[in-house]
């Protein structure tokens, strides 16, 4: 394969590209595996041993490749928009540095490896990292090719997030399972980030019609239709985080400043020229984000292991409970109704 200059593609040079297509930078996103990994364990201590450490070491390896592979088979299909953004068009295969043949079996081996090893940890675990990897075809592939659609792209690139903290959770406690309420929150946390990198990107290449060009959803999706979306999931995840806070660890409770806090720094970014939000594995070089990111997940982590019993009593339920009435109860009520009503009539 030549280059458009018509210069031959040297091997190192072909191999360093089909190894950056595999976007091993972006690992980082792995750190969302992290609350599937410390709440069981907040719930169980002694599962934390020296086999734990060792099957999380190779649950990371497995999950890096999986996702890697979804990156190679994303950088494939989207090299001639790439060629269309003011700074994606760099990318190797944009610029013709990626054998095509070997990028998609780069992306198969990839990923057979990352299920592989996901085997040897739990059935659970290894059927969810292929579904993770089924998201990245239903995102890319037509004729899904979800990110082509406004608001589906977010949602469904979003799901990684609660399906990365599933791995998290699989690789601790297979047989344990995880609370909806969580799924649900993390889900709209990555709706929330989506959404803003999307705004992010639309504002900086301003040109709706090169945004479009670029991708499909922009000829659909405006600034103001973005953050609407925003505060959408940022409200519904909100709601689910409550749900489990109340129903399972109402200590998180303390945390939730800090969770908001984040939440608005991050939003604050979104509006910056060349913002970070666009490309979330740079995150880092935003100190003030970083450090009130770090001082949240301490402090929500500290709160999971710790029992605060005034809290729980602060918050006792000051109205009547309305208990469920079960199937059993409905069915001894019945003939109890009918036996008054039929009294009744006797009566009269």
């Amino acid at each position: 394969m030549r280059e458009a200059t018509g210069t031959t593609i040297s091997f190192s040079r072909r191999l360093r590209a089909h190894l950056a297509i595999a976007r091993l930078d972006h690992s980082i996103k792995n750190l969302f595996v992290l609350p599937g990994i410390v709440v069981p364990l907040s719930l169980y201590p002694r599962l934390m041993t020296r086999h734990l450490v060792a099957t999380l070491a190779w649950a990371f390896v497995a999950i890096t490749l999986v996702a890697c592979s979804n990156y190679v088979l994303n950088e494939v299909l989207d090299a001639p928009f790439d060629r269309l953004h003011p700074t994606k068009r760099n990318r190797p295969a944009a610029l013709g540095l990626v054998n095509i043949p070997a990028a998609y079996a780069q992306w198969i081996l990839m990923m057979a490896a990352g299920v592989a090893i996901g085997w040897t940890i739990s059935r659970p675990f290894a059927l969810t990292a292929l579904v993770l990897w089924l998201m990245g075809c239903a995102y890319n592939i037509k004729p899904l090719r979800t990110k082509d659609v406004p608001y589906l792209d977010v949602l469904t690139e979003s799901v990684n997030n609660p399906l990365r903290m599933l791995l998290g959770w699989y690789a601790v406690a297979a047989w344990l399972v995880p609370p909806l309420s969580l799924l649900m929150c993390y889900w709209m946390i990555g709706c929330y980030f989506m959404a803003l990198k999307r705004f992010s990107e639309l504002r900086e290449i301003g040109d709706r019609g090169v945004a479009g060009s670029y991708r499909a959803s922009f000829k659909r999706y405006t600034p103001e239709s973005l953050l609407v979306s925003v505060m959408f999931y940022a409200s519904t995840a909100m709601l689910f985080f409550g749900a489990f806070v109340i129903r399972y660890r109402i200590e998180l409770l303390l945390a939730f400043p800090l969770v908001a806090l984040v939440m608005a720094i991050y939003f604050k970014l979104a509006f910056q020229p060349n913002s970070a939000v666009q490309n979330p594995e740079k995150l880092y070089r935003e100190p003030g984000l970083m450090l009130w990111f770090a001082g949240t997940v301490i402090a929500m982590t500290l709160l999971l292991f710790v029992r605060l019993p005034w809290l729980e009593n602060l918050f006792m339920p000051t109205l009547p409970v309305v208990q469920p009435v079960s199937g059993a109860a409905l069915s001894c009520a019945r003939p109890l109704r009918l036996e008054m009503r039929s009294t009744l009539a006797d009566e009269d």
